[in-house]
């Protein structure tokens, strides 16, 4: 592996620089680099030894692990916004309908916010060029809103019932990403915090989630990482914090050239004390292992859901001249108790990238009895002494089987196809005004609003864009039909704060929560026997 991770990072300097430090010279080095000199001197044809140079990087990292990789600088650009927890431009949602840029909503305190830009705008015109009809795609839409904070844009807007455009010069700032998609009380004393990554904003964010919570006479809280993919192993270790006490072990790192690090809880933490739920399924990866392990290994709070995904190895960027990277895997994480959560790739990328749909096809979704450890990958929690297992995911505590009732084929054409996306923009451009009087805040709209005749108009629509009404398969699917109607209609007249709280009712994996929480010593004991 040593020679291997060497030859690495000489191929990705030996063509871009001149002045290579002597422990890259080795003879792999210098063979790889005659290759490219016989290939520009002698070949038939003229090659692109930058992309040959790619491929080639691409293919090495490839027989290491599945998580090593090369990343051109572009892409590392694109990969860092969201962990950064920022990027510039002028602060706005938005969604292509119609061939037309629709302004799905304005992020709170942005500049174009500021100026007044409202959601339900349609863009026409971007510094004076008309973008409407020209069948533009997102990226396009990015390279001409976003820019180095400070500089300006002019956009051109139609706005229902309004004559005419209007012009607006936005100066683009900072704009926020935020990791937190949700936070509101789920009952009278629980909180709910959906966490979508584990971002460089992700502790701030929680604290500020914390006391607003707390204020609200919190007592248990259900966190929320279900399709969480990670993203930065301090902030899931400062995370870790606020629920440990007393220096606990969080994680600990090891490789064949790093030494053993760990991770301790070090400060007070905001919930050290209550009932606490982590919900995870097989999206739930990386960092959000890293919390859900320290969590159960310590017996802090209850792990309920599907298995994780599985990844417990750690990357480290390389920069390379021209703004890439390589991401190499430098360590293994493990639990507090020992386990290594890393699932087997000893069978090569193709099949490690398959894992997720055969779990599918095995049943491990809806059957728990399906999934099966050795009896050398079998650990104890570190308080109460239960089993527990490491070598392929977190295993929750309390299975939740994936809830297919409400699928059909007539529920999945309109979600593939975008439909019901599409749908509600629409909708919400012709009733934002009413919904907004008639509702004036999201516990009227739950109670009172009627989503009966929008699902009606939803399958006429559908029925427009090709998706022939089917009325068994549409009464199979209206319950979550309705409620994702209800839900995405409110994320888009309020925030996503609004939209979780209806999508979250009756959900499968909330009640089970919610019943863990209410029976807490019964469930404790439950787990104890297994």
């Amino acid at each position: 592996m040593k020679k291997k991770i060497g030859f690495i990072c000489a191929v990705g300097l030996i063509l871009i620089s001149t002045s290579l430090n002597a422990q890259f010279f080795n003879e792999p080095t210098f063979k790889f680099g005659q290759l490219l000199n016989y290939l520009d001197r002698f070949y038939v044809d003229s090659v692109n030894e930058n992309k040959l140079t790619e491929d080639a990087i691409v293919e090495v990292l490839k027989q290491l692990d599945p998580h090593s990789s090369y990343l051109t600088a572009k892409e590392v650009k694109e990969m860092n916004e969201p962990l950064q927890g920022n990027f510039e431009g002028i602060g706005v949602t938005f969604n292509i309908l119609n061939d037309t840029i629709f302004i799905i909503g304005t992020i709170p305190g942005g500049p174009s916010e500021k100026i007044g830009v409202m959601a339900g705008d349609k863009i026409i015109d971007i510094d004076g060029k008309n973008v409407a009809g020209i069948k533009i795609t997102n990226e396009g839409v990015f390279s001409k809103l976003r820019g180095t904070k400070g500089t300006k844009v002019t956009i051109s807007v139609l706005r229902r019932y309004v004559k005419g455009l209007i012009d607006f010069t936005i100066t683009r700032d900072k704009i926020p990403i935020f990791s937190i998609e949700a936070s509101y009380m789920i009952n009278s004393e629980t909180g709910y915090i959906k966490l979508r990554r584990f971002a460089q904003t992700t502790s701030k964010e929680f604290e500020t989630a914390m006391d607003s919570l707390k204020s609200k006479n919190m007592k248990n809280l259900i966190l929320d990482l279900t399709d969480n993919g990670g993203g930065y192993l301090n902030e899931a270790v400062d995370l870790a914090d606020q629920f440990l006490d007393n220096n606990k072990l969080i994680v600990y790192t090891k490789g064949l050239h790093m030494k053993k690090t760990e991770y301790h809880a070090e400060v007070p933490g905001l919930f050290e004390k209550g009932k606490l739920v982590v919900l995870i399924d097989e999206g739930s990866a990386s960092a959000s292992e890293i919390l859900a392990g320290a969590i159960q290994d310590w017996d802090r709070g209850i792990i309920i859901g599907r298995r994780s995904f599985g990844k417990g190895l750690v990357q480290n960027q390389y920069p390379l001249q021209d703004g890439s990277v390589l991401r190499l895997t430098i360590a293994r994480y493990y639990t507090p108790s020992g386990r290594l959560i890393q699932k087997p790739y000893d069978k090569g990328t193709d099949e490690y990238e398959k894992d997720l749909i055969n779990r599918y096809k095995k049943g491990e979704y809806v059957h728990q009895d399906s999934i099966h450890f050795p009896d050398s990958l079998k650990f104890y929690t570190l308080m109460d002494k239960r089993t527990v297992y490491g070598g392929g995911g977190i295993m929750p505590d309390f299975f939740v089987p994936l809830d297919t009732t409400g699928y059909s084929d007539y529920y999945r054409d309109i979600i593939r196809q975008g439909i019901v996306n599409k749908f509600v923009l629409n909708y919400i451009d012709q009733n934002r005004k009413s919904i907004r009087s008639n509702y004036p805040n999201i516990g009227t709209y739950v109670k009172n609003f009627d989503i009966e005749p929008v699902l009606t108009s939803l399958i006429a629509y559908a029925e427009k864009e090709g998706v022939k009404p089917n009325l068994q398969q549409i009464n199979i699917s209206k319950p979550i039909l309705s409620k994702l109607l209800k839900a995405y209609i409110a994320r888009d007249i309020w925030d996503s704060n609004e939209f979780y709280e209806i999508f979250n009712q009756d959900e499968s994996i909330i009640n089970k929560a919610l019943d863990v929480i209410q029976n807490w010593d019964v469930r404790k004991k439950s787990m104890l026997k297994k």
